[in-house]
């Protein structure tokens, strides 16, 4: 690829992993976009920020920047200082603004039944600090997560999720780069982890372009098309063409 062609980098959440964007992968490939799936470590969201901001600055040329769910926080914080970053797009995701948590966020207007699904399982950090590695139930996965996807599917997918430090939700957030660099927001209407109405909260404070899909929280598994044309789009409003 040359040093002007585009990579969208794409960011998970937390209770998924890289293979829950391979829908929307596809998609890109096929229409002649470079991509890279971050393996987000869930640990913590600087941490996290860090790892996936060492990432995109390993990338030559214009960035497109995606981030899931607690994905979004990471990406928001991830994209200081990186001016080859030209777009974030936010996919069911959290767009925190400085101070913020995806844990007050989920919280701020009512509708998240995510509480009542986790399991909690104590782990030791690297550091050395206790935390607790936070899991959604597999029982509850197909309701709470992805109630659009085949079951078929979604079993597999509570067995494979990634669980995400109860620290790292409630870290509070830096200035957020959605500030600075243009914004696109994919709300997913029937989304059960981050209520509707908190998601187009967030994304009017950003003034980022806005869609609205009939979706749960697994948007980028159940309609991975509509994600892809938002990220087309901010590919082709940002001048960065494949």
């Amino acid at each position: 690829m040359s040093e002007h062609t585009p990579t969208v980098v794409l960011v998970h959440g937390a209770f998924a992993d890289s293979s829950s964007w391979n829908g929307v992968v596809e998609r890109l490939q096929s229409h002649g976009h470079a991509v890279v799936c971050a393996s987000n470590p869930l640990r913590g969201l600087s941490k996290d920020s860090d790892y996936v901001r060492q990432l995109v600055r390993s990338i030559a040329g214009p960035v497109i920047l995606c981030g899931h769910s607690y994905g979004g926080s990471v990406i928001s914080d991830a994209a200081h200082g990186l001016d080859h970053v030209k777009a974030l797009v936010f996919v069911a995701a959290f767009l925190p603004d400085e101070g913020e948590s995806a844990l007050t966020l989920s919280e701020k207007f009512p509708g998240s039944t995510l509480g009542e699904t986790l399991r909690s399982v104590p782990v030791t950090l690297p550091d050395g600090t206790r935390a607790a590695d936070l899991y959604i139930d597999k029982n509850a996965f197909h309701q709470q997560f992805a109630a659009d996807v085949p079951e078929t599917t979604t079993a597999v997918m509570a067995a494979t999720q990634r669980p995400v430090t109860d620290a790292a939700l409630a870290e509070a957030a830096s200035a957020p780069a959605w500030r600075d660099i243009p914004s696109w927001a994919l709300v997913a209407t029937q989304d059960r982890n981050i209520p509707a109405r908190t998601q187009l909260f967030m994304a009017e404070r950003a003034k980022a372009t806005t869609v609205t899909v009939d979706a749960s929280h697994a948007v980028a598994v159940s309609r991975p098309g509509d994600v892809a044309r938002l990220i087309d789009e901010a590919v082709q409003a940002t001048g960065a063409h494949p």
